[in-house]
Parts: structure tokens; C-alpha cells; sequence
């Protein structure tokens, strides 16, 4: 009795249906054109390579819920545009000509809080992933994740919760994994806050050393610049190379320069 009161509810008379038929009205149950537009997830790519945009169009349109609405080749346009076609995730390039991406995602930010937006770039860089973290980002992904795990990662985010910060698998793989509760430090990021990366694993004095590796001096002027022995500078290095995973002092300085240690 309880099946054939649900079917008598949810399934509508057969004539009803067939008169809906005749006037070219869609059958109960079937998304309507306007159903699946509002559906489909509107995305503004902001990429100064052209190559990257299509490719980014040829998976919307494989992934068959995802449009991109409007591109752009700098940040210099970002709001007006945001403002012109209301998309509901932008995707930004980091290292790009014109207006600085961080400032222009922050201003966007403000002025369109609905809106979600996601980095996309290159480099995986420990500055990079802050900064995207602090002008309120909700993703950041890299170039060399699959554009299949990009489409997907911008649908999540497109619907995410405010505060909500997705990563690609390879910026996950650059970040420490998260603490356990009973290991974490008072006055530390609770979990939900900026994403915890290799560089945040070093102690004040191992970052003063890795710059200073950075622009190039020797373990005997590291300790001469810090008052310490060489075979101290040289506990350091070894504690540094070892959380930031790498196995050369080459590797060291190459990281402390892509990073702008060595600017500081």
C-alpha cells in the first residue's frame, strides 16, 4: 500500500503527460535548458598563455558542466570583467604581466564576496601558496596537475563553503601533512587555517641560514655573519636539507632563490 501511494504521488496521470507532450512542455522529471545553464558552473580564466585557456576549454567541454565565460591575459581588467559576465569561480594565473595577482584577487575579493576564485600556476611555491591563502583564494593548483583534477578541483570550489582552500595533488604534495591535535603547538594554525609548507617547518635561525646560503656565502662566512662555528652552520644545513627534502647545497640556494629568501 505504501509503494502505490508514492507511485499515485511522484508519477503524474497519463493523460496529464500526454497533453504536456502535445504542447511541447518537457516530461515531469527532465531538466529544462534554463535547469541546466543555471546548473552549469561559470568560469572567468585569467592566463596570459592562450594554449593553457584552450586547454582549460577543451576539458569544460568533456566534463560537459563547466563554461568559460570571458578570458583575460592580465589582471589589469579582473574586476570590471568579474562585474560584466558574474562567473562563479575565476581562475588566475600567478606570474603574469600587468597589476600584481595577489592585489587584484584581494580587491576582488571585497567587491564581489561571492565570488570564488583559484590560483593556477607554473611554480609551486611556498610565498606563492601563502599569499594566495591570504587574499582570502579558495584553491590553489598547479599547471602540471591533470586538467581533469583542475575541472574537478574548480566544481568543488565554485560551491564551497567561504574559508574552504582546495589543493591540487601536487601542492598537497609540497605541504607537511597536518598535525595531530595532541602535537600541535599552542599559538599554531588551527585546522581550516593556512596550509602548513615545507619552508614553515624551519626554525628563525635554519631560515637566516638558508638565505644566507641563498646569496651564495660559504659555511665559514655564514658563521662569521652569525657568530657561530662552521661545524654549527653546518648542523644547520643538514637539519635544513632534510625538511625541506632535498639532497645538495646546490638545491638549497636554487630553493632559497625561487623562494626570495635570497632578496631579503
Amino acid at each position: 500500500m505504501g509503494d502505490s501511494f508514492a507511485s499515485a504521488t511522484t508519477i503524474e496521470p497519463p493523460v496529464r503527460e500526454i497533453a504536456r507532450r502535445r504542447l511541447g512542455a518537457p516530461a515531469i522529471g527532465t531538466a529544462t535548458p534554463r535547469d541546466a545553464q543555471r546548473a552549469m558552473v561559470r568560469a572567468l580564466c585569467v592566463d596570459d598563455h592562450s594554449v593553457l585557456i584552450e586547454g582549460l576549454r577543451a576539458q569544460f567541454a568533456i566534463d560537459g558542466s563547466v563554461r568559460c565565460v570571458a578570458s583575460l591575459g592580465s589582471a589589469d581588467e579582473l574586476v570590471d570583467a568579474v562585474a560584466e559576465h558574474r562567473p562563479d569561480v575565476v581562475v588566475l594565473d600567478i606570474e603574469m604581466p600587468g597589476a600584481d595577482v595577489f592585489e587584484a584577487a584581494d580587491r576582488l575579493r571585497h567587491l564581489h564576496p561571492g565570488v570564488r576564485f583559484v590560483f593556477l600556476s607554473a611554480h609551486v611555491r611556498d610565498g606563492f601558496l601563502a599569499s594566495a591563502y591570504r587574499s582570502g583564494a579558495s584553491g590553489y593548483f598547479a599547471k602540471g596537475d591533470d586538467l581533469e583534477e583542475i575541472v574537478d578541483g574548480l566544481k568543488r570550489i565554485a560551491r564551497c563553503a567561504e574559508g574552504t582552500f582546495i589543493m591540487g595533488s601536487k601542492v598537497r604534495a609540497r605541504c607537511q601533512p597536518p598535525k595531530k591535535p595532541a602535537q600541535r603547538a599552542a599559538g599554531k594554525p588551527a585546522p581550516g587555517g593556512p596550509p602548513s609548507t615545507l619552508l614553515d617547518s624551519l626554525t628563525q635561525r635554519e631560515l637566516e641560514v638558508l638565505r644566507l646560503i641563498g646569496k651564495g656565502l660559504s659555511r665559514g662566512e655564514i658563521g662569521e655573519e652569525l657568530a657561530r662555528s662552521p661545524k654549527t652552520i653546518d648542523g644547520h644545513q643538514e637539519r635544513i636539507m632534510k625538511k625541506l627534502r632535498v639532497e645538495t647545497r646546490a638545491e638549497l640556494m636554487r630553493f632559497a632563490i625561487r623562494e626570495g629568501l635570497a632578496q631579503a
